[in-house]
C-alpha cells in the first residue's frame, strides 16, 4: 500500500520549501515521490524538488483539479509503476483546490480487489491518502483569508499547518489558531450525500524553518511492519510530542469482517488514523487496514496468513478511548501490560 499526502496552500506560503525540508529531514529512508503542480509555465519547483533525490512528475500547463485531472492520474500511474514508492506526495498549485485531488487518489484505478465487498471498500487499490496538508503563512494569513481559493484549501484540510512561525509573537500565533479554528468551522468541506464534514477530526501544527514535525506523519506502517509489530512480544504503545499518543490491539479469531467496520465507524475524534493487518472470518485473505480522519480503505493480502491480526490506532491522547472501545467491542483485545518509558 502507498501512502499519500496532498499538500495545499496560497501562494507564496512556502509549500515546496516545506516539503523538500521535511522529506530531507524525515524521508531520508523512504522510497519518496513528489508530483509538482505549478499553475502558469514556469515551472522552477520540479528542478529544486530533484535535489531531494526523489523522482517528480510536474504538471505544469494549468490547474490540477481540472483539465489535467487526467494527465495527473496517468502521471501517478506512471510513477507508481516505474519506482514503487513507498510515500507518495502531491503539491498542488496555490490557485487549486484539494479536494479533486483526494478524490481522484481514492479512485485511482491500480489493482483490483477480489473479496472485499465494494461498497466497503472506499478505495482499494494501493494509494491510501493520509491527509491533506494545508499550509498557512502566519504572518500573511489575513491578505488572502477572505480569497474563495483559500476557502476551499482549508475546508478542504484534515491537516492545517501553520507556517512562517517566526515572523510572529506568540501572542499572535495563538490568536491566529484560534481564528483558523473559527474559520475553518465556517468553510469546511461537506459531503453533500451525508451533510457530514469530509473529515471528521482535523490538527493544527506549526512548522519551524519549513521542518513539520515528524509526530504528524506517525503510523505511517508498511505491512511488513506491522506485521513484525503484531509479533512481537512487547506493547507498542508509545506517547510523541503535543500528547500524540499510538495503541496496540490485538484482534481474536473468528471476527467477521462487518463488526471492523462497525468499529471503525465507531471512533471518537480523538482517533485519527488506525493502521492493521487483520484476519477475518469471512474473508479468505488477511486484509491491510488503512483509517485516516474518517476515510477507510482495505487492501486484500495473499501472504500473512499465520500472523497475529494487529490493530494500532493513533490519534490525541487516545488511551482511554481505546480501552472503552474494547469495552464495546470485544473482538479488541488490549495487552495487559506495558513497557516502561
Amino acid at each position: 500500500m502507498i501512502q499519500s499526502f496532498i499538500l495545499t496552500g496560497f501562494l507564496g506560503v512556502g509549500k515546496t520549501t516545506m516539503l523538500t525540508n521535511t522529506v530531507k529531514e524525515h524521508f531520508k529512508e523512504k522510497n519518496v515521490a513528489i508530483v509538482v503542480n505549478e499553475f502558469g509555465d514556469i515551472g522552477v519547483d520540479g528542478d529544486l524538488i530533484s535535489n531531494v533525490h526523489s523522482e517528480v512528475l510536474e504538471v505544469s500547463e494549468g490547474c490540477i483539479c481540472c483539465q489535467l485531472n487526467r494527465e495527473f492520474e496517468e502521471g501517478v500511474k506512471e510513477i507508481i509503476n516505474k519506482y514503487n514508492p513507498e510515500i507518495l506526495f502531491v503539491e498542488t498549485s496555490g490557485a487549486s483546490e484539494p479536494l479533486p485531488i483526494f478524490q481522484s487518489l481514492q479512485t485511482l484505478p491500480l489493482k483490483e480487489s477480489k473479496g472485499i465487498p465494494t461498497f466497503l471498500a472506499m478505495q482499494n487499490h494501493g494509494i491510501s491518502v493520509e491527509g491533506v496538508i494545508c499550509l498557512i503563512d502566519a504572518k500573511n494569513f489575513e491578505s488572502y483569508k477572505a480569497n474563495s481559493t483559500a476557502k476551499h484549501q482549508i475546508g478542504g484540510a484534515n491537516i492545517i499547518v501553520i507556517n512562517k512561525v517566526d515572523l510572529v509573537t506568540e501572542q499572535e500565533l495563538e490568536a491566529l489558531k484560534q481564528e483558523i479554528i473559527t474559520y475553518k468551522e465556517e468553510h469546511d468541506i461537506i459531503n453533500r450525500v451525508t451533510r457530514k464534514p469530509v473529515f471528521n477530526h482535523y490538527l493544527i501544527q506549526t512548522a519551524h524553518q519549513g521542518v513539520v514535525k515528524k509526530e504528524l506523519f506517525d503510523g505511517l506502517y508498511k505491512v511488513d511492519e506491522m506485521i513484525e509489530i503484531a509479533s512481537e512480544d512487547h506493547q507498542h504503545n508509545h506517547t510523541a510530542n503535543d500528547s500524540i499518543t499510538q495503541k496496540v490491539a490485538y484482534i481474536k479469531d473468528n471476527t467477521e469482517f462487518g463488526e471492523i467496520k462497525k468499529l471503525l465507524k465507531a471512533l471518537p475524534k480523538s482517533i485519527y488514523r488506525v493502521k492493521g493487518v487483520v484476519k477475518t472470518a469471512d474473508i479468505d485473505d488477511p486484509i491491510a487496514i488503512n483509517y485516516a480522519f474518517g476515510d477507510a480503505s482495505f487492501n486484500e493480502l495473499s501472504e500473512h496468513k499465520d500472523e497475529k491480526s494487529v490493530m494500532i490506532f493513533i490519534g490525541e491522547s487516545i488511551e482511554e478511548d481505546v480501552i472503552t472501545l474494547s469495552e464495546t467491542f470485544e473482538f479488541l483485545n488490549l495487552p495487559r501490560f506495558k513497557i516502561a518509558k
